[in-house]
């Protein structure tokens, strides 16, 4: 099993005069540790709605852009992979996020993913004039255009792509991704219909959240994880039937979740983590990212790299 890493607050101390000094520190220590990918959420308002303790998780709170973000940890890092855990579709015209992906990959010696999904937080995206589709299908036909964008461009097609939502005269990109055949395309969200179908037509990779037992975060959040490994198994099972419908090896997509916890004295340890990770395993899970409301003391990720990262690798 592959373990990684998710940042999603910047409102620790000394912040925001130490965002970049202190992410050095992170991204540097989660590589030598042994994670093996670090991921930003995509977003450009905190998430609020008490997604997190209330001193770190306000609207107004500090968040940075992502791929900007993920530059900066890939010029500092140079092996652990690097993506946005994930993209929102509706931010970035498809042409220019492909480009950008594959100029993050290309910097980076081939260590990029696209992560995506469909986009749901109206509040930021209204709030600084972003297009928003109300409808949640449209959004996501809106996602399934942009997953054939990247098809196109990153098998060297500069045919015109025409489609409902986006229309690409000339769909160069130069150079493309040392990734071969490309960047794994990641596509995370809760859904269990056109998400899997998704998935299973376009993805190399999939996410779902597993939610967690970190005390300040919404009530669903601690539900799916309370009944993880039953929601899990049941995506995973309805996932082998799609992949059957397209034609498409379920092994040919890599199974990662997102789970939110806190190793402390009052919390988590990291025997309880290794049990998480080896009953998750023993599901099909290959790669499991966590996020943490105290990353940034750096000594979590030290605790990963002794006494669980080790264990993990072999499940």
């Amino acid at each position: 099993m592959k373990v990684g890493l998710q940042l999603y607050h910047w409102d620790w101390p000394g912040s925001p005069q130490n965002i970049g000094e202190k992410l050095v520190e992170i991204a540097k220590t989660a590589e030598s540790a042994g994670f093996s990918s670090i991921w930003i959420m995509d977003h450009f308002f905190q998430l609020g709605k008490g997604f997190g303790p209330p001193e770190i998780t306000q609207v107004e709170g500090p968040i940075l852009e992502g791929y900007t973000t993920m530059s900066y940890v890939a010029a500092v890092t140079q092996k652990i992979k690097v993506g946005l855990l994930v993209t929102g579709n509706i931010y970035r015209h498809p042409g220019i996020l492909v480009k950008t992906v594959t100029t993050l990959d290309v910097l980076s010696g081939g260590r990029a993913y696209l992560g995506i999904g469909a986009g749901w937080y109206e509040r930021e995206a209204k709030g600084l004039g972003v297009p928003f589709p109300s409808s949640v299908g449209e959004r996501f036909k809106c996602l399934e255009e942009t997953l054939q964008i990247a098809h196109h461009m990153w098998r060297e097609d500069y045919s015109p792509f025409k489609g409902k939502y986006y229309q690409l005269d000339e769909p160069i990109n130069s150079p493309q991704p040392l990734s071969k055949p490309h960047p794994p395309i990641l596509i995370g969200g809760d859904g269990e219909k056109t998400l899997l179908r998704l998935i299973a037509s376009y993805a190399d990779a999939l996410n779902f959240h597993v939610g967690g037992p970190v005390e300040g975060f919404p009530p669903y959040i601690r539900v799916w994880y309370q009944n993880r490994k039953e929601r899990l198994t049941r995506k995973l099972g309805k996932l082998k039937v799609f992949c059957n419908k397209v034609g498409r090896s379920y092994d040919d997509i890599e199974r990662t979740v997102l789970a939110t916890i806190k190793l402390a004295p009052t919390a988590m340890d990291a025997s309880e983590v290794v049990e998480l990770c080896q009953e998750l395993a023993e599901i099909g899970i290959q790669h499991i990212i966590f996020n943490m409301p105290n990353t940034h003391e750096i000594t979590p990720l030290e605790i990963f790299g002794k006494d669980i990262i080790p264990q993990v690798t072999e499940f």
